[in-house]
C-alpha cells in the first residue's frame, strides 16, 4: 500500500480538531474526512466515523493493523506540520 497523495485542511472553531485530511491509496482509493486531534498526549489521526443511536462512535474505514495505522498517521502529521506554518 502506498499513499500517493495527502490533502490536509487546517479547521477553526472544531474543539481538539485541528485539521481534516484525506489521503489517496495507490492513486485508487481516497478517504476523506480523516481528523487530526489534538489529544492529551499530543497529535494524532482519528479516521471517519459516524455516530450510532446508542451516542457511540464507530469508524465508517481504518486500518486493519498497526503498521498500517502509523503509515497513514505519519504521512498525515507531516502534511500537517508543512501547512501550519
Amino acid at each position: 500500500m502506498n499513499i500517493t497523495k495527502v490533502a490536509v485542511r487546517l479547521v477553526e472553531r472544531m474543539n481538539r480538531v485541528k485539521a481534516m485530511a484525506s489521503i489517496t491509496i495507490d492513486d485508487d482509493f481516497v478517504v476523506h474526512d480523516i481528523r487530526v486531534v489534538d489529544g492529551e498526549k499530543g497529535l494524532f489521526v482519528a479516521m471517519p466515523s459516524r455516530k450510532l443511536p446508542n451516542g457511540e462512535y464507530r469508524d465508517i474505514a481504518h486500518p486493519l493493523n498497526t503498521e498500517t495505522r502509523e503509515i497513514i498517521q505519519k504521512a498525515i502529521l507531516e502534511e500537517y506540520e508543512k501547512i501550519k506554518k
